[in-house]
């Protein structure tokens, strides 16, 4: 498999959109993260722990929210040079372009259809804002290109 059919990134771009994005999954996982440091100090003995549902869950939450986010980071990094994205408008709305294809419907549907309270869709709506038009504002700020002369 060869990989340069891929658009190049600057690693350090993709490097800090993970964090970006990750911390903000994190913050929305927050409420997993607390029942498993709950259950870590009911728990007798640390194999005890690992055993638990409460452990598991959480790992497997933080494991595909990192590979979610480089991923994301990378995506979004490629679409900036793609496009030649180099202001922070342009970057915006093509973070809002980005929410509407992948976000919009999933948050339609919790409100109409699965009739979700709108306080929890509105933070998953804030959340992913800030990982769709906040990442590619920080990015196109921090830059993506891997030799901008070009």
């Amino acid at each position: 498999m060869s990989l340069h059919y891929l658009p190049p990134v600057k690693p350090s771009a993709i490097a800090l959109g993970l964090v970006f994005n990750h911390g903000i999954e994190l913050a929305v996982l927050s409420p997993i993260f607390g029942q498993t440091y709950q259950r870590a100090k009911a728990s007798n003995t640390k194999e005890e722990f690992i055993k638990s549902r409460e452990a598991t869950s959480a790992i497997a939450a933080w494991g595909t929210s990192f590979v979610g986010s480089a991923l994301q980071s990378y995506s979004v990094g490629a679409l900036i040079n793609a496009t030649a994205t180099l202001s922070y408008k342009g970057a915006a709305y093509l973070g809002g372009l980005i929410f509407a294809a992948t976000a919009a419907p999933t948050f339609i549907a919790q409100i109409f259809h699965e009739r979700r309270p709108l306080e929890t869709v509105g933070v998953n709506v804030l959340a992913k804002l800030f990982e769709t038009v906040g990442l590619s504002v920080f990015l196109t700020w921090w830059g993506t290109r891997t030799n901008p002369f070009e």
